[in-house]
C-alpha cells in the first residue's frame, strides 16, 4: 500500500528532509511530494553582492556530507576559521579557533541561493514530486492523515496525505487552521541585515560584538564580503536601515570598531523584528511541524537553521527506522522523533535566549559579570571547548 508524504515548504529544511528520505522511499512504499510557493529557479545562480546567507555549523557540514551535497557546496562556502566574541567598550573577549578544536572550520557561511541549488539539484524527481509554484491553502484532519487543498496555476486540487510536514515558516496560516498556537516572546529588537566590505577583509573571522544597542555579528563571506546582522532597538532600526550608505557605514563603524579596518561598502538592507517563537505542538497523528514553523530563534548565535537541520535528519531517521507495517504518520513514530530531539531543542533555544538577554542588558553588575565570564572562558580551555562544541552543533 502506497503512502503519501507531503512536505509543505520547499526551502532548505523541507528540501533537506526530502533528500534524506528519497533513497528509501520506493522500498518503503512511500510517494513524496514537495509543495513550494515560489516558482522553480532557472538553474543558474547569478552572483550578487546582496545575496542573503546562512551560517552552517561544523555539525551541519557533517549532516550535509551525509546527504551527499557537500561536494557541490565545498568550493562555494566561506569557512569560519575563528570566532571572536567581545563586548564593545569593555576588556572581555573570547576567541575560538578551528585549529584548537581539531576541525577544518568552526562553521561556514553559505549563500542561500547556492545552498538551495545544491539541495534541490540533488532531488530525484522520479521519487519526489516537486510542485511549484503551488500553495496549500487548506488543511484538515482526515482518516489516517490529512486532507490538503492545493492551489496552483492549474487550479485547486484535493489531496490526501498520510503524513504532512509543515515547513513553510508558519506564515501560511496552516497552523492556525489546525488550532496550533505559536508562543511569541518579542525581544523589542529588530535585526538589520546587509553585506559589508571592509579595507582589511575578514581573514576568516566571525565577529560577535555586543554593543549598547544590542548584539552585532559580522560573518565571513566570499569575495571579501561579510554578512552583517545588526540588532537594534525596534524604534531605532528603521531609521538606521534607511540612512544613506556613507552615514550607515559611519554609524556601524562606531558600533563595531576597526578590527576589520575601515568599512567601505554596504549593500541592500533588510530588517525584521526579533522574537523567540515556539509552536505549542510539533507532532500530531499524521503531522509534523518543522523548521521556523516549529521554532524561530534570535540570530545571535546563528543556530536557527542548524537546529532545524538536526530536527529534519532526526525525523528522517525515525521514519526510516520505523516498522514496515507502521504508517509514516503513526503517532508513535512521530513521538519518538520528538522525544529524541527535545533535549537538543531545549538546550539550543535556552542558550540562544540566555545569550540574547544577557548581552542586551546594560546594567553595570551584569556587564561586569559577563566580561569576567568572557575573560575566564578565554583562559580556561575546557570551558572554551564546551562553548565551541555548542557553537559547532556537536553534542557532548
Amino acid at each position: 500500500m502506497n503512502r503519501l508524504i507531503s512536505i509543505v515548504g520547499g526551502g532548505m529544511v523541507g528540501a533537506s528532509l526530502a533528500l534524506a528520505l528519497q533513497s528509501h522511499a520506493r522500498e518503503r512504499g512511500w510517494q513524496m511530494q514537495l509543495i513550494e510557493a515560489q516558482p522553480p529557479g532557472s538553474g543558474e545562480i547569478q552572483p550578487s553582492y546582496d545575496a542573503r546567507s546562512t551560517a552552517l555549523s561544523h555539525g551541519s557540514r557533517l549532516l550535509l556530507e551525509g546527504l551527499g551535497v557537500w561536494p557541490a557546496l565545498a568550493g562555494k562556502v566561506e569557512p569560519i576559521a575563528h570566532i571572536h566574541v567581545s563586548d564593545r567598550g569593555y576588556p572581555g573577549v573570547t576567541r575560538l579557533s578551528a585549529a584548537s578544536e581539531g576541525v577544518p572550520a568552526l562553521g561556514y557561511v553559505a549563500e542561500n541561493a547556492v545552498l538551495g541549488e545544491a539541495l534541490l539539484g540533488a532531488l530525484d524527481h522520479s521519487v519526489v514530486n516537486w510542485q511549484a509554484p503551488a500553495r496549500v491553502t487548506g488543511i484538515r484532519p482526515a482518516t489516517e492523515g490529512h486532507q490538503l487543498t492545493v492551489a496552483s496555476e492549474q487550479g485547486e486540487t484535493q489531496q490526501h496525505a498520510d503524513l504532512v510536514i509543515i515547513a513553510d515558516g508558519g506564515r501560511s496560516g496552516l497552523l492556525e487552521q489546525l488550532g496550533i498556537h505559536r508562543h511569541s516572546r518579542p525581544y523589542g529588537q529588530t535585526a538589520v541585515i546587509a553585506n559589508i566590505t571592509s579595507s582589511a577583509g575578514h581573514a576568516g573571522v566571525a565577529y560577535e560584538r555586543f554593543t549598547r544597542s544590542g548584539p552585532l555579528a559580522l560573518l565571513p563571506m566570499s569575495q571579501r564580503r561579510s554578512a552583517l546582522v545588526w540588532t537594534l532597538p525596534a524604534g531605532e532600526a528603521a531609521a538606521v536601515a534607511a540612512l544613506p550608505d556613507a552615514e550607515f557605514l559611519v554609524r556601524l563603524q562606531e558600533a563595531f570598531g576597526f578590527r576589520m579596518g575601515a568599512l567601505k561598502k554596504v549593500g541592500l538592507r533588510h530588517s525584521y523584528p526579533l522574537s523567540l517563537i515556539e509552536a505549542e505542538e510539533q507532532v500530531r497523528s499524521g503531522l509534523v511541524v518543522l523548521g521556523n514553523a516549529a521554532h524561530s530563534l534570535h540570530p545571535i548565535a546563528g543556530q536557527g537553521f542548524n537546529l532545524s537541520l538536526r530536527d529534519a535528519m532526526a525525523l528522517a531517521d525515525q521514519l526510516l527506522n520505523s516498522g514496515v507495517a507502521e504508517s509514516p504518520g503513526d503517532l508513535r513514530v512521530l513521538q519518538r522523533y520528538l522525544q529524541q530531539q527535545q533535549s537538543d531543542q531545549r538546550q539550543t533555544i535556552a542558550l540562544s535566549d540566555w545569550l540574547t538577554r544577557l548581552f542586551s542588558n546594560r546594567r553595570p553588575v551584569l556587564t561586569a559579570g559577563r566580561n569576567l565570564g568572557l575573560l575566564g572562558m578565554d583562559i580556561v580551555s575546557p570551558l572554551k571547548s564546551v562553548f565551541a562544541r555548542q557553537a559547532m552543533g556537536l553534542k557532548g
